[in-house]
């Protein structure tokens, strides 16, 4: 009764124990972006269904676009069942969470979609406390959902939205600290690049919305919104995830992870300077040509 869909690009390493974790479907999509390692052959040695959507090298992750990215998947992948369950490789389906979903998909009522709360890992250690937020819409009718934003896309449901007992269990820094700054290294230049098409387009924000919104979702979006117009915004975000989330009782882990989040942000405010002062210049040299 429920389809899986687990995007790859390079995923050898982690893909197994994600797979063996979601055993019990028998409809199970790797989508993969063009991995250069044996990703596809052992997600196909696995039993499931590769469907690959490369990109030219030298083109940023998804493209440039994870956004397009997904929303390709969901309306071009054909699912077997009318729910589709989404992971990274990264990810790993408790039984709990296993037995919720099924119990959901049985009994949806005007559902559309389901949010899952996710755990993440580092050193050994849940973060439990220092996550901005630990619940993302992961079980949805694929018709129902879309994505916005270059990176770190914000799901859009069409229709009302339920809660799944059980955890989600997510293990980011499973190759290490060289490749999740790496993976951060690109995602602050697709950051950057939101933020200069939002200032482009003048894109409606809302603080009520990013305070007191009740769908988790649509406050997470406006609160992007609102961090992007912030001054000191990598400072504010490592009080907010270190003091505001109590991230200082996850010990070392939760310092560690509060002031690698700053530095993200922070690598988008640089980019974000270098972006406005190419646009610039660019501008200055039109007038005077």
């Amino acid at each position: 009764m429920i389809s899986v869909l687990i995007p790859t690009k390079n995923e050898v390493q982690d893909l197994p124990c994600c797979l063996n974790s979601v055993a019990w479907s028998d409809d199970i999509h790797v989508y993969d972006s063009g991995s250069t390692d044996s990703t596809v052959d052992l997600a196909k040695s696995m039993a499931a269904r590769v469907t690959v959507r490369s990109y030219a090298p030298g083109q940023p992750a998804f493209g440039g676009d994870e956004s397009a990215h997904q929303n390709w998947a969901l309306q071009t992948i054909p699912f077997k069942y009318p729910w589709v369950l989404h992971l990274d490789a990264d990810e790993r389906v408790t039984p709990d969470l296993a037995a919720s979903i099924r119990q959901a998909v049985e009994n949806p009522g005007k559902n559309v979609a389901f949010r899952i709360q996710r755990r993440d890992f580092l050193h050994g250690r849940w973060l439990k406390h220092v996550q901005a937020s630990p619940f993302y819409l992961r079980l949805f009718r694929p018709e129902k959902m879309r994505y916005e934003r270059l990176i770190n896309p914000v799901s859009i449901p069409d229709g009302p939205v339920g809660r799944l007992s059980g955890y989600l269990d997510h293990f980011p820094f499973s190759k290490g600290m060289r490749h999740w700054l790496d993976r951060h290294n690109s995602y602050s230049t697709l950051e950057a690049q939101q933020f200069i098409m939002n200032r482009a387009s003048h894109s409606s924000f809302s603080l009520k919305q990013a305070l007191l919104a009740k769908d988790l979702n649509n406050r997470r979006f406006h609160q992007k919104e609102l961090f992007y117009r912030l001054p000191a915004r990598p400072l504010i975000k490592f009080l907010l995830l270190y003091f505001g989330k109590r991230g200082f009782l996850d010990g070392d882990a939760g310092m560690t992870y509060a002031l690698l989040q700053s530095f993200y942000e922070y690598m988008i405010v640089l980019k974000t300077r270098e972006l406005e002062g190419s646009a610039a210049t660019q501008d200055a040299a039109g007038m005077s040509a």
